[in-house]
């Protein structure tokens, strides 16, 4: 805390990585705006205004609980850890590694993700993955693939330099506040803002032009602009000949996809998608940003691929006001993912199949023998856990019964294991059929590093003390792997990013001191004196031969499509109030005034047909399940859409398990669906 009695820290929710201050007071903790960051300029959203409401929470976890029976029983931190030492050790004696499973936490500090995969890993164990696996993994093997880095390649404040703005799939307004700011200023200045989007979001009410799109037609529009932008000789010619490969084969594939044939996909006019193409392409400047509504799909890797290409014809890239912008969703999902937390990647996006990688890592963790190959996804966990498959899983921060597709299914396969332990800050639905938890320090009651989708590091210290007897998740791993035997000599989350500095590339001139200084270092930092690199690829990429790789993809419809049982369509997104799988802000009070309940979207159209008034409580019913919702009458989507929010966990009971074979992520955002009103109401 410094001497004004102000303590600066990083917002808990989206990944923009918005800095504010606590200030510590009589009457307890309170925010003052930090006018000088340069993402939010001192501005936050209702849930940044709302953070510190979960600081003093009632339900806060204060002391290790284990199961006794239909209840708990409060146990010591010695009994708790020697408990999890021990199943851990017994579980590979009977089984091997292979049967644990570990789940780190997009929300938790660059240090601890990497200090628990680490662990994960020097136990013998592939199986280690993240929430990212449900948000933005398509973005890593599409993005590595195309440019050889898998991130966002321009920092926020460079759209207010964009001649043009294309939010493909992503309603920033709502679910990322802060962007709209510097979209704005773009506007202002002249730029115009594309938004495709199957709503009618608080986004698209920005927009110049809004391409209603049919749900998870993605790849059809953007082949359908590049057919355009190619048949029209508006592609830089010169970009593409100098600084990327696979031209001729996207050229050949995107041939078919005429104006006319996308708009018969894509349920948007070929007069709009002409002209969506004609000023994407000749803006000197132009910007994609995609979220989930790219990502969760069974395609979501050919989605972000085909944006990708459509930056790449266009030489959209390494300029100031150009680039790529995935948007991703907790407040270190870049940094959980950096840190190796995935199933397919170690820490620096080291390939599991990388053998020289491995060695390499292997002789900075004092020569053992690491385990190579896929392991298990956040998905696949659950499948093997009620196969018997994984006996053991461990779990940091991350509620995977509300947040898993199909989640009453997972929350009958994790039943399965022979133990569950949970370390989070409240007791959620999954730490509710857990065997152990472990009450965890929040991200104002510990020190250590986030990233932000910009690539920024920021260094957060501890303002305020946890509650009870609750620690960071740092310590709590350095004292289970001292236990299991692995050495673990850390003193605190400094000495922890320096190793990391050590071992990622893009992180070795990085310190709790640069980190610690106003909005932190952007990624790559190869050295101490290194300033960062806000721009990406200004003049190569990091894949082979410093070229970009164009990789033509093919349109593929959704898994489900309407039929005579599910004559609907259901999709899932945010709101501005909550976040993610609610567990933080639906404890919040002020912001539960405001978002109390779930509700459904539901077209007129489709509510006179189905008999639904608006404020109903009425049933929605996919393959997998049922929830009730309040009915909300409006025309933000087309008919025969629905939208619901997935911050509640009966949303989750209805989505579609279907996963993309590449980035293993399931199909949230299309299911097949039917409406009516609740039974007996």
């Amino acid at each position: 805390m410094a001497d004004d009695g102000l303590s600066p820290t990083v917002c808990p929710y989206c990944a923009l990585g918005c800095g504010f201050y606590i200030r510590k007071g009589e009457g307890g903790p309170g925010i003052e705006y930090m006018l000088d960051h340069p993402t939010n300029e001192g501005a936050l959203c209702p849930k940044g205004n709302a953070a510190l409401e979960v600081l003093g929470h009632p339900e806060r976890l204060r002391f290790p609980l284990l199961k006794a029976g239909d209840g708990w029983r409060r146990i010591s931190w010695e009994e708790a850890l020697a408990r999890l030492a021990g199943e851990i050790k017994e579980t590979i004696r009977d089984y091997g590694p292979g049967a644990l499973g570990f789940l780190g936490s997009a929300k938790c500090t660059n240090e601890e993700n990497y200090l628990f995969q680490k662990m994960a890993r020097l136990l013998g164990s592939k199986n280690v993955d993240c929430c990212a696996r449900r948000c933005h993994s398509p973005t890593i093997p599409a993005l590595n693939r195309a440019f050889g880095a898998a991130c966002m390649t321009n920092p926020i404040s460079d759209l207010a330099n964009s001649g043009c703005i294309f939010a493909i799939g992503s309603n920033f307004a709502e679910n990322h506040p802060l962007v709209a700011r510097w979209a704005l200023r773009a506007k202002d200045r002249g730029g115009f803002i594309i938004v495709a989007d199957p709503r009618l979001t608080p986004t698209a009410w920005l927009a110049d032009l809004h391409l209603q799109i049919n749900l998870g037609t993605d790849v059809a529009l953007l082949n359908g602009m590049m057919n355009v932008i190619i048949e029209e000789g508006l592609y830089n010619s010169k970009f593409v000949e100098e600084r990327t490969v696979g031209f001729e084969e996207l050229a050949d594939k995107v041939r078919w996809y005429t104006p006319e044939r996308a708009a018969e996909i894509t349920g948007v006019s070929a007069s709009s998608i002409l002209r969506a193409a004609r000023i994407y392409a000749r803006s000197p400047a132009s910007a994609i940003l995609y979220s989930m509504g790219i990502t969760q799909h069974s395609h979501g890797t050919d989605n972000v691929t085909a944006c990708a290409d459509l930056a790449l014809i266009c030489g959209h890239l390494g300029r100031s006001g150009a680039g790529l912008y995935p948007l991703r969703g907790q407040n270190n999902v870049q940094g959980a993912c950096d840190m190796g937390v995935l199933a397919d990647f170690y820490p620096g996006s080291v390939s599991v199949s990388d053998a020289e990688g491995i060695r390499r890592l292997e002789v900075a963790w004092g020569g053992a023998s690491l385990p190579k190959g896929m392991g298990m996804t956040a998905e696949a966990m659950p499948v093997a856990a009620g196969d018997g498959d994984l006996r053991l899983l461990y779990v940091m921060g991350e509620d995977i019964v509300n947040s898993d597709s199909a989640s009453s299914r997972g929350r009958r396969e994790l039943a399965n294991l022979d133990f569950l332990a949970v370390q989070d800050i409240f007791m959620t639905e999954t730490a509710e059929i857990a065997d152990l938890v472990l009450p965890a320090a929040a991200w104002a009651e510990k020190a250590g590093s986030y990233t932000s989708t910009e690539r920024r590091v920021q260094w957060s210290p501890r303002a305020i003390d946890p509650p009870g007897e609750a620690r960071s998740d740092l310590s709590t791993i350095i004292r289970l792997a001292n236990l299991l035997g692995l050495n673990f000599d850390y003193s605190g989350p400094e000495e922890v990013l320096a190793e990391i500095g050590r071992v990622v590339k893009s992180y070795a001139g990085i310190t709790r001191e640069r980190a610690g200084a106003r909005g932190g270092v952007i990624w790559p930092c190869p050295f101490l004196d290194h300033p960062g690199t806000p721009i990406l690829h200004q003049d190569g990429f990091s894949a082979p031969e410093g070229r970009a790789r164009i990789f033509a993809v093919d349109y593929q419809p959704p898994a489900e499509e309407r039929s005579q049982d599910y004559p609907l369509l259901l999709t899932t997104g945010r709101v501005v109030i909550h976040y993610n799988a609610g567990s933080m802000t639906r404890r919040s009070l002020s912001l539960m005034r405001r978002a109390p309940e779930l509700f459904v979207e539901v077209n007129p159209g489709d509510a006179d047909q189905w008999g639904v008034v608006d404020g109903d409580l009425v049933e929605v019913e996919t393959r997998r399940g049922e929830a009730w919702a309040r009915a909300r009458v409006t025309t933000r989507q087309e008919r025969g859409v629905l939208f619901m929010p997935f911050h509640f966990p009966e949303t989750n009971t209805l989505t579609s398990d279907v996963i993309d074979p590449v980035a293993r992520i399931p199909e949230f955002k299309v299911a097949a669906c039917r409406i009516g009103k609740m039974k007996g109401v």
